[in-house]
């Protein structure tokens, strides 16, 4: 079960690359919130389709008072706060490099471990801690050394790009507490019906922000109008909260938290293929070596 863990965690990263990069061109055309919240609500629809027909239930009736209460929790904290820094990140420095922060996450995993479940944390960690900072400031230093417009790639003004980079790193953290809260609530109950409890309560927030913040309109009227946008939510939805997020909370159940985080860490480097062939946007040296010196500090702090 340890392997299918892995495989699942693997399996994860290649989800959330292909929805990084379907969800960046759906943001800047509609704006985060509105992609977070179809998003969700094509993936409800998704998972209550899969939970009829695996489990004969649509909706996650069966879980415990506790399942619920973690879930809804995980739920507010892993979609609801940590993708709206997320996807405010691919607009203001774009979803190749954002992923990057993204390397970050098991660290913060493992203090967020050590702190509400206890587990240990050995000085190993800080080698590979040093060494995903490293890898990030080399990738951050070589996109910002870059001279604006070359290759036909625009580079972010720097105050903009410096929002993009704290976004990134507070997604990071958010969901980093995201994955030990789902660990919590996990106890006696399959990834479908939890993923489908996480959903439901993003779908009810990301409502609520749209109401609060005056976005109701362009969140419910003018946004299922943009048809590309529409289309590429929907992929994403697909590959994103619903595959990529059950196979996420597989991985917790069957393998420890920080080797699943550590192999859901894989998508900067995953990502730049296809950002290159797909997308035609080019890749500095300094970016590639920053993505994989991030990624190796990530393994070295879990498995060394």
């Amino acid at each position: 079960m340890e392997r299918l863990g892995a495989l699942a965690a693997f399996g994860t990263a290649i989800f959330w690359t292909a929805s990084a990069l379907t969800f960046e061109g759906a943001t800047r055309r509609v704006g985060a919130l509105a992609v977070n919240f179809y998003k969700v609500v094509g993936a409800f629809l998704l998972l209550a389709v899969a939970g009829l027909a695996t489990r004969g239930l649509a909706f996650p009736v069966d879980a415990s008072p506790r399942n619920w209460l973690y879930l809804s929790l995980s739920g507010l904290i892993g979609f609801v706060v940590a993708d709206y820094f997320l996807f405010n990140a691919y607009v203001h420095i774009g979803s190749r490099v954002t992923v990057v922060f993204q390397a970050l996450t098991p660290l913060f995993t493992a203090a967020f471990g050590w702190l509400i479940l206890g587990e240990s944390m050995e000085w190993k960690g800080l080698v590979g801690m040093a060494a995903v900072v490293g890898g990030i400031m080399v990738l951050v230093v070589s996109r910002n050394s870059a001279k604006p417009g070359a290759g036909g790639r625009k580079v972010p003004a720097p105050a903009h790009a410096v929002k993009g980079y704290v976004f990134a790193f507070l997604s990071s953290v958010f969901q980093a507490l995201g994955l030990i809260v789902s660990k919590l609530g996990l106890d006696g109950i399959g990834a479908i019906p939890a993923t489908q409890i996480r959903v439901l309560v993003a779908i009810a927030g990301f409502g609520l922000q749209g109401l609060l913040l005056g976005q109701a309109r362009g969140l419910f009227v003018d946004a299922p109008r943009d048809g590309v946008a529409m289309k590429r939510i929907a992929l994403g939805a697909v590959v994103g909260p619903f595959l990529g997020v059950v196979l996420s909370l597989y991985a917790l159940q069957h393998t420890n938290a920080g080797t699943a985080s550590t192999l859901m860490a894989l998508t900067p480097v995953l990502i730049i293929p296809p950002a290159v062939i797909l997308m035609g946007q080019k890749v500095a040296p300094g970016e590639v070596v920053g993505a994989c010196i991030a990624v190796a500090g990530t393994a070295l702090f879990f498995l060394v």
